[in-house]
């Protein structure tokens, strides 16, 4: 493969570089899948990408029509390329090179999806079954008539839709996305992305918010005081903590001295204090009310 396939002298060494490895028998794939697999030997990985990269290369330049820098295929490929070598099963006994053009295909494919503007088609497969078939279509056509109505009617026909749905569809397929950092005008320096409404919240949103918090955490400490040690140890380790389950209610009376379900009822009275006191401003999970000792409970206050 000559070097002037592509203009960029990096590539085209490059493309001269993975043409002169060695090829791989079948026996010498398998032996080096095998140590991959078994061992994740990192020569064997070397061994199999150096071997294989010409492939990845050769599948690329069949995508170049639309228009795509071949670096950027060829390392789209390169990833289809390792996603083969971690998946691939040496026993079940197919070749890994054929193994590997299916996965190296599909992220080539799924980079020419994504680098052209298709909203609205759909995804996945059936995104990539629409773009390509409808190129593919209208290209045939086109190569028999001029008339831009009868490509639409014909088109229209073999996808069972109608001339405008086709129409429409056949101009997201060709549109290219435009890239925000397109000058807005030609005789101005900013961009569009300069005259999107921003998604961050105003300096008023935030100075509001930030009242609002200040007045919460001040209601919490106020609130916080009026517990006993036992009530605002519970509080903190149970309803304030990050993960909340992480000390159980067993543990938590082992650490107070009292039972599970004194450990319960203590904990129960705490949030009732703490909802009376804050009301709205904090929630707290319901907790049905308790008393010192519950009926039916023998366990003596600690």
């Amino acid at each position: 493969m000559k070097s002037s396939l592509d203009p960029n002298p990096s590539i085209s060494n490059y493309i001269a570089r993975v043409q002169r490895a060695p090829t791989l028998s079948r026996e010498d794939e398998v032996a080096l899948a095998l140590r991959v697999r078994d061992h994740a030997d990192p020569r064997a990985v070397s061994a199999l990408v150096e071997a294989n990269l010409r492939h990845v290369v050769a599948i690329a330049l069949t995508y170049r029509r639309y228009g795509l820098r071949l670096a950027d295929l060829i390392s789209e490929g390169n990833v289809g390329l390792m996603t083969a070598l971690r998946k691939f099963d040496p026993d079940r006994g197919t070749r890994f090179v054929t193994y590997a053009a299916h996965w190296i295909r599909a992220y080539i494919l799924d980079y020419v999806i994504r680098a052209w503007s298709i909203v609205g088609v759909g995804a996945g497969p059936l995104r990539s079954k629409v773009f390509f078939r409808l190129r593919r279509e209208k290209a045939k056509i086109s190569a028999l008539t001029s008339d831009s109505d009868e490509v639409a009617e014909q088109l229209a026909s073999r996808f069972g839709t109608t001339k405008e749905k086709i129409s429409q569809l056949a101009q997201r397929v060709e549109a290219r996305d435009l890239s925000l950092d397109t000058k807005a005008h030609d005789d101005t320096t900013s961009s569009i992305v300069d005259a999107l409404p921003s998604p961050l919240p105003s300096q008023e949103d935030n100075f509001l918010r930030y009242e609002r918090t200040h007045e919460i955490e001040h209601r919490v400490r106020e609130a916080l005081d009026e517990l006993d040690p036992r009530e605002r140890y519970i509080v903190t380790v149970r309803v304030m903590a990050d993960d909340p389950d992480e000390l159980s209610l067993a543990e938590i009376g082992r650490r107070l001295g009292v039972s599970r379900e004194r450990a319960r009822q203590i904990e129960s009275r705490a949030k009732m204090k703490l909802r009376r006191r804050l009301g709205e401003e904090l929630e707290i999970k319901d907790a049905p009310p308790v008393s010192e000792t519950e009926p039916g409970t023998t366990t003596k206050a600690a």
